[in-house]
């Protein structure tokens, strides 16, 4: 296996011509922000998954920390989520004085074990968060049900998952409410962007209003003026930008065909690393259709001669990109300081020994697809 001439990254952003065109043209707007690009991207977000609402913000993390808190998280509840996810899945609950509450992983999907869920249920818990790690969507009717017995909120993190299906529908409907990241490397980009879907007009209000200072104009507009607002909560500046709106106008016009790359991609390293000794491959839920933001294979330990960081090591000599998604987040140090102990979740910190994320975007060439199934070939033989 020759080192290849330039450094494949494990995600990246397609930006093409007509979309520098499409903000440019906002640039020479008169709106640089607060303008109608945004509910022109919030219209077409709700449209492409089938929602009623969707309410933008500057980030995924802005748009988390949003729904905690319209789903009324605060001091002293609890909410059940995955410690294989980025930290701010579980931040958003801390903003908001809630307890994150870790339950582990299902070894063949690496989501949220509805099962262990259950056991982590107690009367201060107020919403469950499962994440579709790797665009991979949970088993949500399964979440929903404990829900409704519970009367407790689904707020589904789907960073990675838009364009993914769920039992034939777009990820974004049936959870109470669906986050979606714009991140570079994220499906579509805005630079940085998240949305809430919802199909209820009393959480799509509160969002609105948290994202903006907690600032409402209507009614008081009708008595008082156009001119006039009030200030009805403590809310924060998390409003995305017409700049960035119009960057996500145009990425979601190309969404399907960037789904569907990265599923041939997919589809290629699952064909051609299947019978090789030592790789595990990821496992799709039956009825689901991944949006594959990332591929990850495991590394077992017990049939390779090579540890985890030695392929890792090797694979980034020969300028691939390879990379581990995420470190159990009760691990990081922040969290042992508020208490947490490592071994709460065996399934997902054995999982995180042995995995390894390789690189899948959509402007990657079957050439580039080769070189990464050659070189992981050559280096765990």
């Amino acid at each position: 296996m020759i080192k290849r001439d330039s450094f494949l990254s494990y995600g990246r952003q397609w930006i093409d011509e007509d979309d520098i065109a499409t903000v440019v043209e906002t640039l020479r707007s008169p709106f640089l922000t607060q303008g109608p690009k945004v509910a022109e991207f919030e219209n077409a977000i709700a449209n492409y998954v089938g929602a009623k609402y969707a309410v933008a913000f500057s980030n995924g993390t802005a748009a988390l920390h949003g729904a905690c808190y319209t789903a009324g998280i605060s001091a002293g509840d609890e909410v059940i989520t995955s410690p294989i996810t980025f930290a701010a899945t579980s931040n958003a609950v801390l903003y908001c004085g809630g307890t994150p509450v870790f339950a582990d992983i299902d070894k063949k999907t690496y989501n949220l074990n509805s099962k262990e869920v259950r056991k982590r249920i107690t009367n201060k818990t107020r919403a469950i968060i499962p994440v579709d790690f790797t665009g991979q969507p949970v088993d949500l009717d399964a979440f929903l049900e404990i829900a409704e017995k519970q009367n407790i909120v689904v707020i589904q993190d789907g960073a990675h998952s838009l364009g993914a299906t769920y039992k034939g529908r777009k990820v974004g409907t049936q959870a109470h409410m669906t986050m979606f990241s714009f991140h570079p490397v994220k499906p579509i980009t805005t630079g940085e962007g998240g949305v809430i879907t919802t199909n209820s007009i009393h959480f799509a209000e509160k969002l609105r209003q948290f994202r903006s200072h907690g600032i409402s104009k209507t009614p008081y507009s009708v008595e008082q003026g156009d001119w006039y607002y009030e200030m009805t909560d403590l809310g924060y500046n998390y409003r995305m930008n017409d700049i960035q709106a119009a960057l996500g106008l145009s990425q979601l016009q190309k969404i399907d065909g960037f789904i569907k790359r990265r599923r041939e991609i997919a589809s290629i390293y699952t064909r051609t690393l299947k019978n090789i000794q030592g790789i595990i491959l990821p496992e799709q839920l039956t009825d689901t259709e991944s949006g594959w933001h990332l591929y990850m294979i495991q590394l077992d330990s017990s049939r390779l001669k090579k540890s985890r960081r030695e392929i890792f090591n090797k694979m980034r000599e020969l300028n691939i990109g390879v990379h581990v998604h995420y470190i159990p987040v009760y691990w990081h140090p922040y969290y042992q300081k508020l208490g947490y102990k490592k071994g709460i979740c065996p399934i997902a910190e054995n999982w995180y020994k042995q995995t390894m994320t390789l690189p899948i975007h959509p402007s990657m060439s079957d050439g580039d697809v080769n070189d990464v199934v050659e070189a992981l070939k050559v280096v765990v033989r």
